[in-house]
């Protein structure tokens, strides 16, 4: 994709939804790192209904190594994999405690350090709750990415990379949200919805996916 055509992708993006923001509910840097990491493989929706009573009760890590494995386990049990993640979440609220003074760390190295936490975790959370302009790459970001000529690559890790330079100001700090929202509303995976894509005339994806009558009439 030409720069012009970079620019003014996310340009009407960015008009039709000027202040994204993040589908997953938290109170803190600390809930926020918890809800990304229960968002693997699991809806935001799912993880948004499981998280609101724990996060009622839970705000800290202190919190939660206090509220132990077993009921965060009845907490969350509703998320795929609950299991492992409750013991990643235990484990990672230990870490904060032990070795950062119960804060989340503004670093990616040192959030990539914790159970649980990988580069696409580490980004989410160096965006949304520290301002960080960082490209996390999740199934949505990837297809679109690739299936528009965004930002094509093999890997999650080569799309961040072309993201990353391809992404021009001012639509760097929210171009993960858009990216996301637009791959989990409308450049859906099994049948895109390029009749009311805004982008669908920049985007290198042939052929466009015609609207449900013209469908129904073929």
């Amino acid at each position: 994709m030409k720069k012009a055509d970079v620019f003014e992708f996310y340009r009407r993006l960015a008009e039709a939804n000027p202040h994204p923001e993040t589908e997953l509910e938290s109170g803190n840097a600390y809930q926020l790192l918890v809800a990304v990491v229960l968002s693997a493989q699991a809806t935001d929706a799912g993880v948004n209904k499981a998280t609101r009573a724990l996060f009622a009760e839970v705000k800290t890590p202190e919190q939660m190594v206090a509220l132990g494995l077993d009921e965060l386990k009845r907490h969350i049990r509703t998320i795929g994999l609950f299991n492992t993640k409750a013991k990643n979440v235990i484990a990672l609220s230990e870490a904060l405690v032990a070795d950062h003074d119960s804060a989340v760390p503004n670093d990616r190295n040192a959030l990539e350090r914790l159970p649980g936490v990988g580069r696409k975790t580490a980004n989410v959370v160096m965006n949304v709750a520290f301002g960080a302009e960082t490209f996390a790459v999740d199934t949505h970001i990837f297809r679109v990415g690739n299936r528009t000529g965004l930002a094509r690559g093999k890997t999650p890790l080569a799309v961040e990379l072309k993201l990353d330079k391809a992404t021009p100001q001012p639509f760097r700090l929210h171009a993960h949200h858009w990216l996301i929202l637009h791959g989990r509303y409308v450049c859906k995976a099994r049948r895109p919805e390029c009749w009311r894509c805004i982008v669908a005339d920049l985007c290198a994806f042939k052929p466009k996916t015609p609207p449900p009558k013209a469908l129904a009439a073929a």
